[in-house]
């Protein structure tokens, strides 16, 4: 008897243990304790970095004229460089120096300096880098046996939970502030960008936090602090971090040898679902993304999927968003399969579609005018799956795209993502057709390009 009760009292005292590392503190001298263990631990993997940026300065608005640069020569109003320092924190992931930060504190660096707690200095590179995503690992030189922070599920955080966010604010040094979750899923809310799926928190985020760690009360990272809501440009309790989850494959994405972020190709345009949507299709609750397009060479079309379909879950995780299907998408990585989880009349089939990158069909013919055309340096490809992924073009789009205006495509109006319908009435559909036209057009150009979802012509006389 002695026996099985010893053995409850273990059990018990066991439970009790594991409970009490999420409770609420219970004495005075745990409140008074507060999160100093839990930052004795992270603190140590929250790096500094000071980045240094060579940017050309404004140039003298003649000096792109070629009149003006064979008459005054070539150094005529010739911008200056200037060198801008940029200021952030990172986060080391692994023994050997990979660390994340924000692509927007060292993605176009030319010099990286990396600082850890403990005064030690390291230079570092850029590996892997994605504008979209704001995110960017470096990997220090000659770094090993250093401090690193686990990263947690983020799929399993919760509004609510405590949060510390730890950087280095103004530059004043590494700094801890703390809060609670106070949001989950903010698509674009932060930045706009498509890939956004953000965690909101109170807790202060200011300038120079770009790149920290947001951390749990166990010390596991669960986002990279990225930016702040404000008018006034300090904290005002909004901020917002990028799910560990998605850090996750950009490391492993790096570790992998890859130097940019390949992401898995839907060939889909998705419609959120409002609530005038889902009263027209009988539908209780507004819930999933409609499918309003799909591209010929769609993986989700070669698994079945229509337009019209529901997609209410990928891999088990709810979608209310396009945003929200490339994150999940994003994290699963190319090469693997996403269950999809439909929504058909009164069915809900379930389809494994295939990750895929945007394919290379037809080939992009990317070619750039010489001095024989009228337009040196202007660049151009023919439409395929990867270019409509990569400058967001329509699924629908064929023809030819301006990939860079060149100095002269750019004094006549072109801009990037500009589609090349026809340049004196002849219909643009490959690069060569650009490059022929162009040699010889007679002493008048007219070029109709879609922008925007409109014909715009522009007309000059050469």
């Amino acid at each position: 008897m002695m026996r099985k009760i010893a053995c409850s009292l273990v059990l018990l005292l066991g439970a009790f243990s594991a409970a009490a590392e999420t409770r609420v503190p219970q004495s005075q001298s745990e409140i008074s304790l507060g999160f100093a263990p839990v930052v004795k631990q992270a603190s140590p993997a929250v790096v500094n970095i000071y980045a240094k940026i060579v940017r050309q300065g404004r140039a003298n608005p003649f000096f792109s004229d070629p009149f003006f640069q064979d008459f005054f020569g070539g150094g005529f109003g010739a911008p200056q460089p200037r060198v801008q320092n940029s200021l952030g924190s990172g986060v080391i992931l692994t023994h050997d120096g990979y660390v994340v930060s924000n692509y927007h504190v060292v993605g176009t660096a030319t010099e990286i300096r990396v600082v850890t707690t403990d005064r030690r200095e390291f230079s570092a590179e850029v590996v892997l880098g994605d504008q979209e995503s704001d995110i960017a690992i470096l990997r220090l030189n000659a770094a090993e046996g250093l401090p690193s922070l686990n990263m947690r599920d983020s799929d399993h955080v919760e509004v609510g939970e405590l949060a510390l966010a730890i950087g280095n604010p103004f530059g004043v040094g590494q700094t801890v502030s703390s809060g609670i979750i106070s949001g989950l899923a903010r698509t674009g809310t932060a930045t706009g960008n498509a890939r956004g799926y953000f965690i909101q928190t109170d807790a202060p985020i200011n300038p120079g936090n770009s790149g920290g760690a947001l951390i749990d009360v166990n010390g596991d990272l669960i986002g990279i602090n990225t930016s702040i809501l404000s008018r006034s440009g300090g904290s005002n309790g909004i901020g917002f971090a990028i799910p560990a989850n998605l850090v996750a494959e950009f490391l492993r994405q790096a570790q992998a040898g890859n130097d940019s972020f390949v992401t898995p190709w839907a060939g889909m345009a998705g419609q959120h679902m409002s609530a005038d949507i889902a009263e027209s299709l009988g539908l209780a609750l507004p819930l999933g993304v409609v499918v309003s397009d799909l591209h010929d060479l769609s993986p989700l079309a070669e698994a079945g999927l229509k337009v019209g379909d529901i997609i209410t879950h990928v891999d088990g995780d709810e979608v209310n968003s396009p945003a929200e299907m490339k994150f999940r998408m994003s994290i699963a990585g190319v090469g693997g399969t996403s269950r999809l989880t439909l929504l058909r009349g009164e069915e809900q089939p379930e389809i494994d579609v295939a990750l895929i990158e945007a394919p290379e069909t037809p080939p992009a013919e990317e070619t750039t005018l010489d001095e024989d055309t009228v337009m040196p340096g202007l660049t151009v490809a023919r439409v395929n799956p990867a270019l409509i992924a990569r400058m967001g073009l329509l699924l629908s789009q064929t023809g030819v795209v301006v990939v860079d205006p060149g100095p002269y495509g750019g004094r006549s109006g072109l801009r990037v993502g500009d589609v090349l319908k026809a340049i004196n009435g002849e219909e643009m559909e490959r690069s060569g057709d650009v490059v022929s036209v162009l040699t010889e057009p007679g002493r008048r150009l007219q070029m109709d390009v879609l922008r925007g979802g409109q014909i715009v012509s522009l007309r000059f006389r050469l």
